[in-house]
């Protein structure tokens, strides 16, 4: 019995024994795992740091660029133009147009960008017939935009146009086409005959650019009731000079230049899709010009 009981001490004693080294050793455990816990929350938090850092550098150098500016375009040389029905002197009236009275400026819903101005002159001999004059100015300016591009190409591309229309004016005869120097930054003259039943036409139009601004004058004669037909030569040196003095007028305007106008050139590709210019003033009732006939 007492071997027994002794036996039986002996191994609660072991068992005992047994559960406090795992208690010990439980214990000795747990600094080992929180230390390890402790170092890899340290170790966790120092990457998702660098991470952090590391994306956010890394955002700030592939970041898109700001915004490029909107495109810009080089404004236009001249913002304004001389009244049309001004632009000629009185000399130059007189020697183009005599009996004309006054000018008769064309109808505009922008002045400050178009404007025109006709004279007719009917210098009527009875019998012997009559000599009839017809001058016609216009005046176009182009500002710079950034849709169509810049003033003077624009006005370059209409300078095209009109020249163009001119050489394809119905009923037209004997056409010619000659470049005029001296006149802004480019100028032709384009000269033809156009018979009706009043009489034989000398029909001279010149077209002129200066800067963004395109001088059109139109200049025709006639001898009427069996009047002597005027020389197509004197009439077209007499319109390249009153649209030198229109192109002036221009310059004047705006505080610029010489009478021999801008010295740019044209630009070498003008735009194609270049305002449409309004359709030139048709000449007075009175006048059997080719203006009615001209295209626009």
């Amino acid at each position: 019995m007492q071997r027994a009981a002794q036996r039986a001490d002996r191994v609660h004693h072991d068992q005992r024994a047994k559960r406090l080294r795992r208690a010990l050793v439980c214990a000795a455990a747990v600094p080992a795992v929180l230390i390890t816990a402790a170092c890899s929350s340290d170790s966790g938090g120092s990457e998702d740091k660098g991470g952090a850092a590391q994306q956010s550098a890394s955002a700030g150098s592939s970041a898109s660029p700001s915004a490029s500016a909107s495109p810009t375009v080089q404004a236009a040389a001249y913002g304004k133009l001389p009244g049309p029905c001004g632009v000629l002197s009185k000399k130059t009236l007189a020697d183009l147009v005599p009996k004309a009275k006054s000018g008769r400026t064309g109808s505009s819903d922008a002045p400050a960008t178009r404007g025109s101005c006709s004279w007719s002159s009917l210098d009527n001999n009875g019998v012997k017939g009559s000599q009839f004059r017809w001058l016609n100015v216009s005046l176009l300016r182009f500002d710079s935009d950034t849709a169509r591009g810049a003033g003077d190409k624009q006005a370059h591309a209409y300078f095209t146009q009109q020249v163009k229309d001119a050489q394809n004016v119905a009923g037209a005869q004997n056409a010619k086409v000659q470049p005029v120097s001296g006149v802004g930054a480019e100028a032709t003259l384009v000269r033809y005959d156009l018979k009706k039943k009043e009489g034989a036409f000398k029909q001279q139009t010149v077209v002129a650019r200066v800067e963004n601004v395109v001088v059109t004058l139109d200049y025709n004669g006639a001898g009427l009731a069996g009047e002597k037909t005027p020389d197509a030569d004197g009439l077209s040196k007499d319109a390249e000079k009153a649209a030198k003095e229109a192109v002036a007028a221009v310059l004047a305007a705006n505080g610029a230049g010489s009478a021999s106008g801008s010295s740019s050139k044209a630009p070498a590709s003008p735009s194609a899709s270049a305002s449409k210019a309004p359709s030139k003033q048709a000449s007075p009732s009175a006048s059997p010009s080719k203006s009615a006939t001209k295209k626009n």
